[in-house]
């Protein structure tokens, strides 16, 4: 099993090119389904969540080819993606694949509106919290689908002549179910009214994919989501936006680290709230013609509370990246988790490089440090292996973080990026 070995202390200068967002790329794979025609998806990102979605993919009976990085090609990893689906082989997401990955449970939207039938498995993913499928359910039973759970699969069948426009309230702001919702909602009859949707640029991204393809979607970006269902869809071309997560992740690094990064072929309009609270720990983030520069001349790092929230907020999957910042802080900072009840199990590995952090329900008191001292780690999920990273690189000595297959379902050749800026970082294999 691979290991993430690094050495700390060293400033990051250079270059970081962010790649397309992994929460973008996976619903726009699955829309595929929608349509008999070809949707090709540019910047798409190689990593593990990736590839594990495009297996689901295929054996729905998506046909998929890969225009890959050529050899010895420099800057720039993404992929050109062409996805075809000329007829559903499947409507079964079994056990065995849903369960490595949450976000394949969605496809259970666009199978149901296309072929009135799916049976998927209740998903599995990260061990965050418990985070039940009940919006989904609810909101594609407004639609007119029958839904029973039987022996750990969800059995749903839509109406004989289709899903029917419906208006709805989520109860909970959730993104994956506005995704769904919003899919299923492109070939039901009449027009959906999503009320308390998700306001995240991935879901926005979404929507317009699917307008190319032919949906009659407005309202992204708000609380309120309308679609007109139209009876097909065609195939479109559309580019991934940018990670925010990756860009919020390495401008955080600059900011503990210190130096002088850009952060290339980004956009400051995905990350307002996290890229203030990162101006307030000292950091200086300016917009270039090329994404966004990031700035620390070695002032103390000021320490600033948060509290998780969903778009515009401050991100959850930004938190456990802000916690390792704040252990280096001048000062005390608090930290609230609002979205995920079980998004803190990165503080006893913060605590093993030196760390004061002492937690209290959904919130982590952290008091700031002069240094951290490098130790054996184990990541325990996606976001909270890079926010061990980010604390390696300013801890003194060597620090090997275990389990970094956490890490490369969400981070694009993560040792390489920060090698070129001068970290001293390494992959290494047992």
């Amino acid at each position: 099993m691979d290991r993430i070995r690094i050495s700390g202390g060293n400033r990051l200068h250079g270059i970081i090119p962010i790649s397309g967002a992994k929460n973008a790329a996976l619903p726009l794979m699955i829309a595929s389904l929608l349509t008999s025609d070809t949707l090709t998806l540019e910047n798409v990102p190689h990593l593990a969540d990736v590839e594990g979605l495009m297996r689901i993919l295929g054996n729905h009976g998506v046909d998929i080819a890969v225009n890959g990085r050529r050899e010895r090609q420099e800057d720039g990893y993404s992929r050109t993606i062409h996805f075809t689906c000329r007829t559903i082989a499947d409507t079964t997401a079994p056990y065995e694949l849903v369960s490595k990955m949450r976000a394949s449970f969605w496809v259970i939207g666009p199978l149901l509106a296309r072929e009135g039938k799916a049976r998927v498995s209740l998903p599995g993913g990260c061990a965050i919290g418990t985070r039940p499928v009940d919006l989904f359910l609810e909101g594609l039973q407004a639609l007119g689908a029958d839904i029973e759970i039987d022996g750990g699969y969800v059995n749903a069948t839509a109406p004989s002549g289709g899903l029917v426009g419906a208006k709805y309230t989520f109860p909970k702001v959730s993104v994956g179910a506005t995704h769904v919702m919003m899919m299923a909602a492109t070939l039901a009859k009449g027009t959906t009214i999503i009320d308390n949707a998700a306001r995240e640029p991935e879901v926005e991204d979404l929507a317009n994919c699917l307008n190319a393809m032919g949906a009659r979607i407005t309202g992204a970006g708000t609380r309120t989501i309308t679609v007109e269902g139209v009876t097909n869809l065609s195939g479109a071309r559309h580019r991934v936006l940018p990670d925010r997560i990756e860009t919020g992740t390495y401008a955080m690094a600059v900011a503990m680290t210190g130096g002088d990064v850009t952060l290339e072929g980004t956009s400051a309009a995905l990350l307002e709230n996290a890229l203030d609270v990162l101006r307030q720990t000292g950091a200086e983030i300016t917009a270039t013609e090329t994404g966004l520069r990031v700035v620390r001349n070695g002032h103390g790092i000021h320490p600033v509370d948060i509290v998780t929230e969903p778009f515009p907020g401050f991100p959850t999957d930004l938190q456990a990246q802000f916690m390792a910042l704040m252990t280096r802080s001048s000062g005390v900072s608090h930290i609230t988790e609002t979205i995920f009840e079980n998004r803190f199990m990165h503080v006893q590995e913060l605590a093993r490089l030196g760390a004061r952090i002492s937690l209290s329900g959904q919130m982590a008191r952290v008091e700031g440090v002069q240094r951290l001292k490098g130790a054996p780690v184990m990541a325990t999920d996606l976001r909270a292996s890079v926010s061990l990273v980010i604390a390696g690189l300013a801890a003194e000595g060597e620090t090997i973080v275990n389990r970094v297959y956490h890490l490369d379902r969400g981070f694009e050749r993560l040792e390489e990026k920060l090698t070129r800026c001068g970290a001293v970082v390494e992959r290494v294999s047992e």
